[in-house]
């Protein structure tokens, strides 16, 4: 059977092939501890699911506008004017199948082949994906420990040419947990409105930032908010990862163009998965609190006792719920050739599921989620420390 040759050229998800073999071996009875999943361990608050009950008890189980129901327009609105002092109309938001999905529209809507992005490393994985399905170039563009894993206008001006479309911007970072400063986003938004780029502000993990503030480059000045395409959604933020309600706020041309694509693809977002992101919405804050302070402490306990493993080097992560390690002293002293290596053998001796680094553009860094209770989180870091030790002093 033929398979075209854009999907042939699309990389698989590694987080999501580690999940699935994390998953077959629990099957198979075996005790592993994954650190690769990129969501929160606990329910969607009692709230959300009330109301979700609700609107399928009153019948709101039919489709609905391709761009999302008004009443979760309007509280997309009121919720970006709250937190960012940024103002939309119902003209410039679109609401998608979770924010990959609105991820992937874009994209579509707005590439034509050889248009080029510029994407920084590390990147989540699907952002070189998806613009190679729309037929554009990721442009990539390193960064490493010595710049925090974050871009400088210096380091863009490298990579910009007259076929640059527009900027990949993910803060809080996944997979690197770093958030970027107020002087930082200022700094990039005078180099971007020089050059009058398009940024695509990815902002899924804003509610959780632990030592700082989360900041929309958009609401740097009114240019920075014409030239940026913000994309959320309620996943990371109400652990509603499997609801699937993401959304976009930006130029309402773009936003016709995302909802026509999705008039001929998926339809509407699930209907009582649009009020319960209502729901989210309108509760009041003290489930970000609570929430926001767990994973505080557990980024704080997870890289106390990550730095217990000899060999490696890790920045302490600001935000998001990723700690990314560099691994490759470690690797190599273990015996392996690469980081790649390593991981595997951690899954197969000592039973802990991590991401290799290179599906994010950084093959010397490792991803662990620490989206569990610090219980398991140690006892995984403790077996992976093991691992380490018995492979470089044999004890």
């Amino acid at each position: 059977m033929q398979i075209s040759e854009r999907i042939k050229n699309v990389t698989p998800s590694q987080t999501l092939a580690i999940t699935a073999k994390s998953r077959d071996l629990k099957a198979q009875g075996v005790d592993v501890i994954g650190l690769g999943a990129g969501e929160p361990d606990f329910n969607t608050p009692d709230e959300i699911i009330e109301k979700a009950y609700e609107s399928l008890k009153a019948g709101k189980t039919k489709y609905t506008a391709a761009a999302g129901i008004p009443e979760l327009k309007n509280a997309i609105i009121n919720k970006m004017e709250k937190d960012h002092g940024l103002s939309y109309n119902p003209s410039e938001v679109f609401v998608g199948n979770g924010a990959k999905h609105v991820l992937y529209n874009l994209f579509q809507a707005t590439l034509n082949p050889g248009d080029e992005v510029l994407i920084p490393v590390p990147y989540w994985v699907s952002y070189t994906e998806q613009v190679k399905l729309a037929e554009g170039k990721p442009v990539i563009m390193p960064t490493d420990e010595s710049t925090s894993f974050k871009m400088t206008p210096e380091i863009i001006d490298r990579y910009v040419t007259d076929k640059t479309r527009m900027l990949l911007l993910n803060s809080p970072s996944n997979p690197s947990g770093m958030v970027y400063s107020r002087a930082e986003l200022e700094a990039l938004a005078e180099y971007i409105e020089e050059k009058d780029l398009i940024v695509v502000a990815d902002e899924i993990y804003e509610t959780l930032v632990y030592d700082s503030e989360h900041i929309s480059i958009a609401s740097l000045s009114d240019k920075m908010k014409e030239n940026t395409f913000v994309v959320n959604g309620v996943s990371k933020s109400h652990a509603m990862t499997g609801w699937r309600i993401g959304y976009f706020c930006g130029n309402s041309d773009v936003v016709k163009a995302m909802t026509d694509l999705t008039s001929h693809s998926t339809s509407n977002p699930v209907t009582p998965s649009q009020w319960a992101a209502v729901a989210a919405y309108e509760m009041d804050d003290s489930f970000i609190k609570s929430y926001n302070q767990t994973f505080h402490d557990r980024r704080d306990a997870a890289y106390d006792k990550l730095m217990e493993i000899p060999f490696i080097d890790c920045i302490k992560p600001e935000g998001a719920f990723y700690l990314f390690p560099n691994f490759k002293e470690c690797a190599e002293r273990c015996g392996f050739d690469s980081v790649d290596e390593f991981v595997a053998a951690v899954l197969e001796e000592v039973y802990v599921a991590v991401v290799p680094g290179s599906g994010f553009g950084s093959p010397d860094n490792i991803r662990l989620s620490y989206s569990l209770s610090i219980e398991d989180m140690t006892e995984a870091l403790e077996r992976i420390k093991q691992f380490v030790l018995q492979r470089t002093e044999g004890a």
